[in-house]
């Protein structure tokens, strides 16, 4: 075994590697950019070394910087977790020219499965069946819009050199294959340095279902069972789940035997997934299921595979890559209940989900354990105070459970979405919660487009209840303290000679402005005059931001978190937040109303397409902001005439930036 490696990248996954080696009794070595000096990886490792700016181009993606940060410190082995440089065979081969170990599979094996038409061609000639599809060189767009048409719409346009969603658009009509081209080629180039995309025959009512393998350099490899990752939004994963609902142990035989056949085709070595796309249009069948990519790395998911197998899979690397052989074979493993595993993103999903950036002022998850198996486990890559950032992926925890059976295993996912508080940012924690709610995915009848078809009803927020600006005046007031407070002055609070005390307090919430009027009937009792109506409401206890109230006879707990200038309440599974408007500033603009564009997150200028002078219709893209490695299309506000644009493409913009100006009124 190693003494001490380096961990090639940030957030969770750097966390979680940290966690086992430490366990293990490896001494760590963490890398940052400018942007992480502070982050909780950093903090974790024994050591840690500057690899250079924000950018990932700059820092994470610098293999040489990374290898010279291995040597300078003594680590023996460099483990890439998953993303930047984890599936490079030409990082693989520089980090083993170093004299070091690189923890994960042999360049070869890496570069037989890194372009996805090179890939599949293989998978053919091992007997794996392939989806159909165009997989050859040719990029002429009108050729490839030929390939379409042959395969039948709909079709999927896919980078052949990536994953995780990116440089993949789906593509239903004709007339938007070339747009759709043309986005998937920029997000590839971007994302992965290579535009070349391949068309997919798209499979109408497909799931997901991914075979986790591992293999080590005795000869020996074998599955660790299934997850559904069937949960998708743009292609990629929200919630996924092992094992997969309505799978028989046949399919589940045929599967597993098509994975370890893969795996041995390229002489894998280490933690991969295979990846399949199923027919989900009626129960699996063995001859139902098609080869997709495989991920010559550790998954985002993997802690449901840890979960039902009871295995560190982190642990099964080090010691393979070390030179150990599996300890196990494929006849003593088994499947013990059900887990999932929800990602928490920092992102907005009532605006299209655009990413969210901001402070952590508060940061709660229920009682779990970190990095380890249990019936719920929270895999955080911050901590409160930290800033989320706009240069990398804005995943922020996974939320990951186990139960006995999936229905008690989704039951409790559900419960601890409900208990995660955060404030300082939005997040799609209620969209999880959900989504682990609805009624087909509680029955086990999950496809990939789910999401897309329910995603109204996935996203809609309940009515505001009244008694929740109530609670934020009052913690604007700081009121909100239990009548048993031991401060005698506070007692007082609110005493009159004559009469009941009265406050007015101005909030914002939703871009609408709430005119409060506070009356303090005696001790912890107040009414609440608002444009919801009247609302009475005492408190009764007030501890560690936990509020108990009683309000329309029935005792109910809140938690407020206060800030200068903003208050974030947490009721009944919903966060409310609420800012107190300036007096001596005036009103507040829309991101993408009236007679402006503005960026709605920190981002880079993408293509332009209008200029000044030109009429648009309301809807018609006009330009694209590139946020966190994905692509934003910002849109006309309203029909009339461009008066002028403010940024040119390759501009990096903040929040509230504004891009675009309309000519005023009806012009």
């Amino acid at each position: 075994m190693f003494r001490k490696i380096l961990i090639a990248n940030r957030g969770e996954i750097a966390a979680r590697v940290i966690t086992t080696a430490r366990r293990l009794g490896l001494a760590t070595v963490a890398v940052h950019s400018d942007a992480d000096a502070g982050a909780l990886h950093v903090a974790l490792a024994d050591e840690a070394v500057r690899i250079g700016p924000a950018p990932v181009a700059e820092s994470y993606l610098r293999g040489e910087a990374i290898i010279a940060a291995a040597l300078k410190t003594g680590a023996e082995a460099i483990h890439p977790g998953y993303g930047f440089l984890s599936e490079n065979p030409g990082f693989v081969a520089e980090v083993e020219a170093a004299g070091l170990v690189f923890i994960g599979p042999p360049a070869q094996a890496i570069r037989a499965m890194g372009l996805k038409d090179a890939a599949k061609a293989l998978m053919q000639s091992a007997g794996v069946p392939v989806v159909p599809g165009y997989h050859g060189e040719t990029r002429d767009p009108a050729f490839l819009a030929g390939q379409a048409a042959a395969l039948g719409y709909p079709v999927l346009i896919k980078a052949r050199a990536g994953g995780g969603g990116k440089g993949m658009r789906l593509v239903e009509h004709p007339a938007d294959f070339a747009a759709a081209l043309q986005g998937a080629e920029r997000e590839a180039q971007a994302s992965f340095g290579d535009p070349a995309c391949l068309i997919e025959k798209y499979v109408t009512r497909p799931r997901h279902i991914e075979i986790q393998v591992f293999a080590d350099a005795h000869g020996n490899a074998v599955h660790l069972f299934e997850r559904d990752c069937s949960l998708q939004r743009r292609h990629q994963k929200v919630i996924e789940e092992a094992p997969a609902p309505g799978m028989t142990d046949a399919v589940r035989a045929a599967m597993g035997r098509a994975a370890v056949q893969a795996a041995r085709a390229i002489g894998y070595r280490g933690a991969g997934t295979v990846e399949f796309i199923a027919d989900g249009s009626g129960p699996l069948r063995e001859d139902g299921f098609w080869f997709m990519e495989m991920n010559t790395r550790l998954q985002v998911e993997h802690p449901v595979s840890e979960a039902i197998t009871g295995l560190d899979f982190v642990e099964l690397q080090l010691r393979v890559a070390s030179g150990e052989a599996l300890p196990f074979r494929q006849e003593e493993l088994a499947i013990d209940g059900h887990a999932f595993e929800a990602r928490l993103y920092a992102e907005d999903a009532e605006r299209g989900f655009l990413p969210a950036t901001g402070r952590l002022t508060h940061l709660s998850f229920p009682p779990a354990a970190a990095f380890a198996p249990g019936p719920v486990r929270i895999d955080a890559g911050v901590r409160e105070g930290d800033e989320v950032s706009p240069w990398y992926d804005p995943m922020l925890a996974k939320i990951i459970v186990h139960g006995p059976d999936r229905a008690s295993a989704l039951a409790r996912l559900a419960t601890v979405l409900d208990e995660c508080r955060i404030a300082g940012s939005t997040t799609n924690v209620e969209f999880l919660a959900a989504l682990a709610r609805h009624p087909d995915f509680r029955a086990g009848a999950v496809d990939t487009g789910l999401i897309a078809r329910e995603l109204e009803g996935l996203t809609a927020r309940p009515p505001l209840p009244p008694e929740a600006p109530a609670l934020a005046a009052l913690a604007v007031l700081d009121l909100l303290s239990a009548p048993a407070d031991p401060d005698p002055w506070r007692s007082l609070t609110g005493w009159r000679g004559w009469g009941a005390a009265e406050s007015h307090v101005a909030l914002a919430h939703g871009g609408e402005r709430l005119d409060l009027r506070l009356r303090h009937l005696g001790p912890g009792e107040f009414t609440a005059s608002s444009p919801l109506g009247e609302t009475a409401l005492k408190v009764i206890d007030h501890r560690s931001g936990a509020v108990r109230f009683l309000s329309g006879g029935v005792q109910r707990t809140a938690h407020a978190v206060a800030c200068p200038g903003r208050v974030s309440l947490f009721l009944d599974g919903v966060k409310h937040d609420f800012s107190v408007p300036d007096p001596l500033l005036g009103g507040t603009h829309d991101h993408d109303g009236g007679d402006a564009i503005i960026a709605p997150m920190p981002g880079l200028v993408g293509p332009l397409r209008t200029r000044a002078g030109e009429r648009v219709r309301k809807g018609e893209p006009l330009l694209l902001l590139e946020a966190m490695k994905m692509e934003h299309v910002l849109a006309a506000p309203r029909d009339g005439v461009v008066a002028e644009v403010l940024v040119a493409e390759g501009d990096q913009v903040g929040d509230g930036t504004v891009l675009l100006r309309m000519e005023p009124g009806d012009a």
